[in-house]
């Protein structure tokens, strides 16, 4: 009986190869970026649950620096929108030009066709510009003139937004908050931080160029194992319905008036399995789900508007409901 148990035993999954990778990533964007550790490594969480980002905070915080470093780090396409007020649709899906030598219209594709697409200030473009990416951020393809056109694999938005100015800004529509995995807060760096950067900066003899100095440490293909790899590590069925507990709350929440929808679960429980990953583990603990809950949710839950003029905030409410939620044994 011995024998049959020991030759039954499934050995587990080894995940040195995307922890190294993981690291080879921090390593590179950290010659850059000093600091916004945080912001790093929620960028990779994203990247290997294949996700898209939303990043806020105020100018000058480097989050599309740190956006713009992990592309470089990646052997993909990249593309960079600069999102503003007088932009059409067509300017980033593309659009259908007539051909005068075959007589024919076709298809010019836009900027959105690449593996890591930053689009800046995505806050500028009006409502009409926005929804053309619905389809695509869900999807992972463009419908034009009834042919429908599908992306290479990676592909994942990085949009970043400015919380404090307001003049010339459209709010995004909730189904298009609701795609995007995360929502980083950005803050300003530590003091010990900003001297490093100060320093780094002041013996920096190319001045802003950082291309020479980030290396690419992976392939689009090795991204798609790696997600791949990212999809094999296990949860229990307790922290499968803890997480559906934890999403459910927020919908009979007397504070909210909008409660998160059951994307927002899948996306946990994906965002949760990436930061085992992340960290040599084949197996979710409720750490990794508590972590991963508020940059899940902050941007899918919507305040009532009494608790708003209390100045309550999202995370606020996140943090009531990880407290009333029993966590599994």
């Amino acid at each position: 009986m011995e024998t049959e148990v020991i030759d039954s035993f499934q050995p587990r999954a080894d995940f040195s190869a995307l922890h190294e990778a993981v690291q080879a990533i921090r390593s590179e964007v950290g010659k850059i970026v000093v600091g916004q550790h945080e912001m790093v490594d929620l960028l990779i969480t994203g990247l290997l649950s294949s996700g898209h980002v939303l990043i806020e905070g105020v100018p000058g915080v480097a989050k599309t620096l740190a956006s713009k470093l992990l592309a470089q780090t990646i052997d993909a396409k990249f593309s960079r929108i600069q999102f503003t007020p007088d932009m059409m649709p067509a300017d980033v899906l593309g659009t259908s030009v007539f051909n005068p030598q075959s007589r024919e219209f076709e298809y010019k594709r836009g900027p959105i066709f690449g593996n890591i697409i930053l689009i800046d200030e995505i806050n500028r473009a009006p409502a009409k510009t926005q929804s053309a990416l619905f389809e695509v951020m869900e999807e992972r393809q463009i419908t034009n003139d009834g042919k429908t056109h599908i992306l290479d694999a990676p592909f994942m938005v990085i949009a970043t937004q400015n919380p404090i100015e307001q003049e010339g800004t459209y709010r995004l529509p909730e189904a298009q908050l609701d795609r995007f995995l995360f929502k980083i807060e950005v803050k300003y760096p530590a003091l010990t931080d900003e001297f490093t950067m100060l320093k780094a900066n002041h013996q920096q003899p190319h001045g802003h160029r950082t291309d020479h100095m980030v290396n690419r440490v992976l392939t689009a293909a090795s991204i798609g194992e790696l997600q791949a790899q990212v999809k094999k590590v296990h949860i229990d069925d307790k922290l499968i319905q803890y997480i559906a507990t934890l999403v459910h709350e927020t919908r009979m929440n007397a504070s909210l008036y909008l409660g998160a929808s059951p994307r927002a679960s899948i996306a946990v429980m994906n965002c949760a399995k990436a930061a085992a990953a992340m960290n040599n583990r084949d197996f979710v603990t409720p750490d990794d789900i508590v972590s991963m809950l508020p940059h899940v949710l902050r941007h899918r839950i919507m305040l009532s508007p009494e608790r708003e003029m209390e100045g309550i905030t999202p995370d606020e409410v996140i943090a009531e409901i990880l407290k009333a939620v029993e966590v599994p044994r």
